[in-house]
């Protein structure tokens, strides 16, 4: 099988860096500095289950990869907007895209039942293009559990986490779910298959919704959050929020908000994906994570108070740094 990872950031390179190790056809689409780095001197992994190095094929042109059997989405879900149209060249009858977005992704609503059903929102899928550019029999959904960062171009630190999971729209167990699902393991990743993606990945929300702009707006790592008595409060009346959005979404959450703090906590002094942005200059994933579920929450009648405070906050916040 032929991959490509579009956004060969900290998650994304980790994968192809694991995907290479283990001699499979793979692609990295990169940018700058850390395009060059890997071209150069090639992408170095610091983890604490051993570092090595690797040779990646890397890229900045996607139309010179060609047709290809999995397309891994990598990017940031602000960035799909403009990425859209260029993905054609990569999609063959058969080929799959995987999203690895964090948040509720662009296909959220597609063939969803209810009263949401082919609900698109606005602030995750601006004008329709991802929509139009990715039908939905090609979509394979993911929720990412690995924690890692960039710490120079062309090296990554791997803290916590090994686990990619994966799912078709419509719960089934399909021949290509097992087909990626066997590549990541013998990448030496997990990957298990789920029949229940949307509730999974309201789980990872559940985190995400709270301790992302919490940590973009104090500084403060996962085990800081989870330890301070103050803050605890405020995570844990976000959660309760999202966890009330996701029940009137149709979904029984197989965790509790205690088990998310104290998974959270285990995972250290690592800093959320959106303060490393925040520290790096980019913009904030903030719509997909927290902003839509605000919007699903109003929209049901929900009092959304403490993650609307949130929201709004770390809303300016990236406001006034891009103003810098």
């Amino acid at each position: 099988m032929k991959f490509v990872i579009i956004g060969a950031g900290a998650i994304g390179a980790y994968i192809g860096a694991l995907m290479t190790r283990a001699e499979l056809d793979v692609t990295l689409f990169a940018r700058g500095p850390h395009l060059r780095a890997m071209r150069e001197h090639g992408l170095r992994v610091q983890s604490r289950a051993g570092n090595f190095e690797v040779r990646p094929k890397v890229t900045d042109a996607l139309e010179s990869i060609g047709l290809t059997d999995v397309v891994f989405l990598s990017v940031k879900a602000y960035s799909l907007p403009e990425l859209a149209p260029r993905l054609r060249p990569l999609l063959g009858p058969e080929t799959t895209v995987v999203s690895l977005q964090n948040g509720v992704p662009w296909w959220f609503f597609q063939n969803f039942p209810g009263e949401f059903q082919d609900l698109r929102i606005e602030r995750i899928d601006p004008g329709g293009v991802m929509a139009a550019a990715v039908e939905t029999r090609r979509i394979v959904g993911s929720i990412v559990y690995i924690s890692s960062a960039i710490v120079e171009p062309g090296a990554i630190q791997h803290t916590e986490g090994n686990r990619v999971t994966i799912g078709e729209l419509d719960g089934t167990r399909s021949a290509r779910l097992c087909a990626i699902a066997d590549a990541l393991v013998r990448s030496g990743l997990r990957c298990p298959i789920t029949t229940s993606l949307r509730a999974e990945i309201w789980v990872k929300l559940l985190g995400n919704v709270a301790f992302n702009p919490i940590s973009a707006l104090t500084g403060a790592t996962l085990a800081q959050m989870a330890r301070d008595s103050e803050i605890a409060v405020l995570v844990r009346q976000i959660m309760r929020e999202a966890q009330t959005v996701a029940n009137r979404l149709g979904f029984d959450l197989p965790i509790s908000i205690e088990q998310r703090m104290a998974g959270a906590e285990k995972v250290g002094g690592h800093k959320t994906s959106m303060l490393q942005d925040l520290e790096a200059g980019r913009p904030l994933e903030l719509e997909a994570v927290v902003g839509v579920v605000v919007e699903l929450g109003e929209r049901l009648g929900l009092p959304m108070t403490h993650t609307r405070a949130i929201y709004v906050c770390a809303k300016l916040l990236a406001q006034c740094r891009q103003r810098k």
